[in-house]
């Protein structure tokens, strides 16, 4: 549940239009006890309703099979990483919605947030709780030279990736650099004999690293998006109402329709959890108490300035995007305080299945989130952006369990050969 009752008229409106096209002459009849502006802005809500991810004109290999392929066993390799017990699929593991079910990441050492799911991440145009990245491939890079995820460096990953998947790589981006008179590991944010070891490599030397680095994440990247999430019961329920079909009316029992209508009505939930994915891909303050007290995290406020000045982002020199292609980054504000303290908007989908709740795993059930958007605490740093809704416990647990009916399968989409 969130806050701007302001945008709902505008969501419906849109809402209703999109459905009365979808169902075509019976859009004006209401069915199964919603009304035609409630089925359209339903329809607006199912997975087939999601477009293709947008291509990232910053990795041109992310529609390559070969760099699917390499990208799929780089990210269950756990050579990359400063310990050699650490790979991608550490945290984000496939059995569990690519996430860990952590209330705080663990690589080498414990993070500071909760493992976010890289399921469908190709539709976001910023990664990570606080948005700091601005791509899937820079997104991968993060957690590679990040001292609490995979610690490891950039140097040392070229050389594995020359000593274990040479012919994969010179396949799809070209030969490798010379790296035999270069040290074993160095990087400008490893340890200060890693940095080191980096200020004394000539210029050249480093451009020629990062960007096997680089292109090591373009390659994790173009495995990433083909991940995707299919259908629920709530899609095929509503599929049915559209559709107005009898049988299919039955998938949700009463409970989970009552918090299906508190969803879209009275919990305001989809003012920012809309569309097929329940995510309106923005940030929010919604009151959330940091992990620790007294040590407010700042969230997005303080990525802005990290996102911009990130050597791998879309105007960088390894990104492969013209300047004007990178619109959303060139626009992006440079201190807009409005971000304090807020946080990315997460998929609802799959949601039961990827307990703990929050940033940093600060709420433990779901029963815990919807009675936090109920009360609409104060924040610790910024504004909430939250208005108190009064929910009975009785519709606490019904939304709860239309939650439960978002849960579906995570799939990997076909390549073309």
């Amino acid at each position: 549940m969130k806050p701007k009752t302001g945008l709902m008229p505008f969501l419906l409106a849109a809402a209703l239009l999109a459905g009365a096209a979808l169902a075509g002459p019976f859009s004006i009849k209401s069915f199964d006890g919603w009304d035609a502006e409630e089925i359209a802005v339903l329809s607006s809500m199912r997975l087939r309703e999601l477009p293709p991810a947008p291509n990232d004109p910053s990795n041109a290999y992310e529609a390559s099979p070969a760099a699917v392929s390499l990208g799929q066993r780089i990210f269950s390799d756990r050579r990359f990483s400063s310990n050699g017990a650490v790979s991608c699929a550490s945290c984000h593991q496939p059995g569990k919605q690519f996430q860990d079910g952590l209330p705080l990441g663990l690589g080498v050492a414990t993070g500071a947030r909760r493992t976010m799911p890289v399921v469908a991440a190709g539709h976001s145009p910023f990664l990570f709780w606080d948005g700091r990245k601005d791509s899937l491939w820079s997104q991968a890079l993060g957690p590679l030279e990040d001292p609490a995820e995979h610690g490891g460096n950039r140097l040392a990953y070229a050389h594995l990736l020359k000593a274990h998947y040479r012919a994969e790589y010179e396949s799809i981006f070209g030969a490798m650099p010379d790296l035999s008179r270069m040290p074993k590991a160095a990087s400008p944010l490893g340890t200060p004999a890693q940095q080191l070891a980096w200020s004394t490599m000539s210029e050249d030397a480093r451009r020629e690293v990062s960007r096997v680095f680089a292109n090591m994440g373009k390659a994790l990247a173009a495995y990433q998006k083909t991940l995707e999430y299919g259908e629920s019961r709530m899609d095929r329920y509503i599929e049915g109402v559209v559709r107005r079909d009898a049988e299919a009316s039955r998938i949700l029992n009463a409970v989970e329709k009552n918090g299906l209508r508190i969803f879209i009505g009275k919990g305001q939930c989809i003012t920012c959890h809309n569309g097929p994915l329940l995510t309106d891909q923005h940030f929010h303050n919604t009151g959330i108490a940091p992990r620790e007290a007294g040590q407010p995290d700042h969230g997005r406020l303080a990525a802005i300035a990290k996102v911009r000045s990130d050597e791998f982002n879309c105007l960088g020199r390894f990104s492969d995007a013209r300047p004007e292609q990178c619109e959303e980054l060139r626009f992006l504000a440079a201190d807009d305080h409005a971000t304090e303290g807020a946080f990315k908007t997460p998929s609802l989908r799959n949601v039961a299945l990827r307990a703990p709740y929050m940033h940093a795993g600060q709420l433990a059930t779901l029963a815990d989130v919807v009675r936090h958007y109920s009360k609409a605490p104060a924040a610790a740093t910024g504004h909430s952006e939250l208005k108190p809704v009064q929910l009975s416990e009785a519709e606490v647990r019904d939304l709860v369990a239309f939650l439960g009916t978002l849960s579906g399968p995570v799939v990997e989409r076909a390549q073309r050969k």
